[in-house]
Parts: C-alpha cells; sequence; structure tokens
C-alpha cells in the first residue's frame, strides 16, 4: 500500500468498480483485495473489505463501509484527454455503464462517483489570452454534457 492513498467508499461495490475503472483507464489496475476476517455490520466473515487499485497511477482503497456515505462532486476524478476519441470513449464507457450525464464534461459512474472528461484543447480555449475567445470557448462548455472539441474551437475562433 502506497503511503498516501485515496480512500473510496463503497455499498459493497468496491471489487466491482475497481475491475471497471482498470479495464476502462489506462495505467490502471487491480491489487490486493482483503476479506473481512469475521462479520462487521454492513457485512459478513469472508466479503470483500477493501479492494487496494490505481486509476492512472493513482492509487485508491476501495471499502465496502455501507449504505452510510454517498460519493458527491466534492470529489472528482479530472481526465485529461487528448482528442475527441479518446473523450467520446471515456464519457460513453462511464456513462453507459450505468452512470449518467451532467454538465459540463462532467459525469458519475454507476457507484455515483464523479469523473470530469476534460478535453486539454478545452483548458488550451478557456486560458486563450485573447479572453473574448476564452469567454466564447467557456460559454459553449456551460451548456454541453460531454464535451465536443470542435464545437469548442469554432466557438473560440467566433
Amino acid at each position: 500500500m502506497s503511503k498516501n492513498t485515496v480512500c473510496l467508499w463503497y455499498d459493497g461495490a468496491a471489487l466491482e468498480a475497481a475491475r471497471f475503472y482498470a479495464e476502462t483507464f489506462p495505467n490502471s489496475a487491480v491489487g490486493a483485495i482483503l476479506r473481512a476476517p469475521g462479520d462487521y455490520p454492513d457485512g459478513k466473515q469472508g466479503d470483500v473489505l477493501t479492494v487496494e487499485f490505481s486509476v492512472m497511477g493513482i492509487p485508491c482503497l476501495g471499502l465496502n463501509g455501507g449504505p452510510e456515505f454517498k460519493h458527491n462532486e466534492a470529489f472528482s476524478f479530472q481526465v485529461a484527454t487528448d482528442d475527441q476519441a479518446e473523450t467520446d470513449r471515456l464519457w460513453n464507457a462511464i456513462v453507459g455503464n450505468g452512470g449518467r450525464e451532467s454538465a459540463c464534461g462532467w459525469c458519475k459512474d454507476k457507484w455515483g462517483l464523479s469523473w470530469q472528461i476534460t478535453p486539454r484543447a478545452l483548458i488550451a480555449a478557456i486560458a486563450d489570452p485573447d479572453r473574448a475567445a476564452a469567454k466564447r470557448a467557456f460559454d459553449a462548455m456551460m451548456e454541453m454534457g460531454k464535451i465536443d472539441i470542435a464545437t469548442i474551437e469554432a466557438a473560440r475562433c467566433g
């Protein structure tokens, strides 16, 4: 286990989530699985208690803690994508696997974890030194769910 690890709380689905992330995102993997040595409030002896995994090189621990706590937008993974194909693939994997769309490049996976699928072209557009161009790109983004790079670039160019 890494010295500093992101711990994500799940209601019994930590292993399923870890496997999905490992299959979906590059440089991701499932590691050690710890099974409960005895019964606990939200599980039984032998149930998966924790799962070590990484998401794009970020060490994580999935904890099957029960239904008490839910994920929210206060924590999200922001994934910088290089092109529309990568943006579409990741967005569609998350949303198409029981997740749901949100606004401005945000979506949630089926376990409620928030993801920002953010094309590098979007960041470049809203950081444009031409503030009018940046505002046009920003305004276009504000109307989107999944980010469409061509639409962002067209707005940036005016």
